[in-house]
């Protein structure tokens, strides 16, 4: 009898433990692919709501002219508006509908809504900056069939709390099979290296599937790691916040950040929103998209996230919290300027969602999502070959003593 090695280990982990989460890692992971591409989809179905004709001599709209006028067109509140950095694009403008009238009789009764905080979430609209024009709302055509899309990545379409657990747990188990994959490619002899970086075209289609299974994998090791390392930050709290203790910075620490206060004068009057543009702006002396958000009180500050746009623009936001009496910055956070553990952790969503690097980074994520979707696949069919190669070898010696 053999020894059984440490490799002859691996290889049954990373069989097994493929075999039992092969089904949910490819709905995952197909999900996943879909998912990619999401914001480029849907403007491509709808271009007329993203890009809007420049006129030749015209300027944009003064923020605050324009904001004034949606909130008479539109019932709500503009809380947000987003300006990008390119003139031919739209902008976003979020508008908060009034707050549902408390139930009589009931005067500290909260109302309930969508937005889980006491009232209706905010609709976005796509606005014409230059004419003032609405051109629709963040939902389109393809809504619906991302949303789905998305529950079946998260949940599986079984609701949060079975379906969040299911995809947790094969997540861990991809990310096992990602190490012990690596541990398999790597040859017995290092002369052999080069065979698992190429497809035999010219070998049989069992010997194309066993290459296409070994050397898409490890050309896709790194980005499959990180998409389930950073995948498991929202199955799991416990995984989250071990993750915050290692890293030493809390993840998805801006959910929960709050705008700082400011003191209201008796005579206090607030700047215009294109007065904090500017100061933000000379704050962040560079050109990129900016989203100013917008309080719904007199003692809150104007918060201000500046972030580079271009095909390989990294997704990293810097933000400036202003007085909004006097436009005095009140805190100042410059993305290059964090410790790494730091710029890491706040990069948790985008080096998930392959947008980490804008356009340039999807096309690479979308390719490896399409290697991890198949890696099932003919890690499955690899697995019956064998198991068809072993029937055989034992049929042999059966046959040889019949006759």
């Amino acid at each position: 009898m053999k020894n059984y090695s440490l490799r002859k280990l691996f290889n049954d982990v990373h069989l097994w433990l493929g075999i039992a989460s092969g089904l949910v890692l490819f709905i995952v992971c197909l999900t996943g692919t879909i998912y990619t591409f999401r914001a480029d989809i849907e403007q491509l179905l709808e271009p007329e709501k993203y890009s809007v004709d420049v006129p030749a001599i015209a300027q944009p709209i003064p923020t605050d002219e324009l904001i004034a006028r949606l909130e008479q067109e539109q019932p709500g509140k503009v809380v947000s508006l987003e300006i990008p950095a390119a003139k031919e694009e739209s902008y976003k403008v979020s508008i908060a509908p009034p707050a549902p009238e408390k139930p009589a009789g009931k005067p500290g009764a909260k109302a309930e809504g969508k937005g889980g905080e006491g009232g209706p979430r905010p609709t976005t609209y796509f606005v014409n900056p230059y004419t003032g024009d609405v051109l629709g709302t963040t939902e389109g055509p393809a809504s619906e069939f991302f949303g789905t899309v998305m529950k079946m990545h998260r949940w599986l379409l079984m609701g949060d709390s079975v379906g969040r657990i299911i995809v947790g747990v094969s997540t861990i188990i991809f990310a096992i099979l990602c190490l012990t994959g690596i541990v398999l490619w790597w040859p017995k002899k290092l002369r052999n290296w080069k065979q698992g970086l190429k497809i035999k075209t010219s070998g049989n289609w069992k010997r194309i599937n066993h290459d296409l299974h070994n050397t898409f994998g490890f050309y896709s090791f790194i980005l499959l790691l990180i998409m389930a390392l950073t995948g498991l930050c929202w199955s799991f709290e416990w995984y989250r916040e071990a993750l915050g203790k290692v890293m030493g910075a809390e993840v998805f620490k801006g959910r929960k950040e709050k705008p700082m206060a400011t003191f209201a004068g008796a005579d206090a009057a607030t700047l215009s929103t294109g007065d904090f543009v500017a100061r933000a702006n000379k704050l962040l002396p560079y050109e990129g998209n900016l989203r100013i958000s917008l309080p719904d009180n007199n003692t809150t500050a104007i918060v201000v996230t500046k972030s580079k746009a271009g095909f390989m623009a990294l997704n990293a936001s810097d933000k400036v919290q202003l007085d909004q009496h006097n436009g005095l910055p009140l805190k100042v956070d410059i993305f290059a300027e964090k410790p790494l553990n730091e710029q890491i952790v706040s990069l948790i969503k985008p080096l998930h969602l392959g947008d980490v690097y804008g356009t340039f980074s999807k096309i690479l994520y979308f390719l490896a999502c399409l290697v991890a979707t198949s890696l099932p696949v003919t890690g499955t069919i690899i697995w019956i070959n064998k198991l068809k190669k072993k029937g055989k070898k034992k049929q042999r010696p059966r046959s040889i003593a019949a006759a």
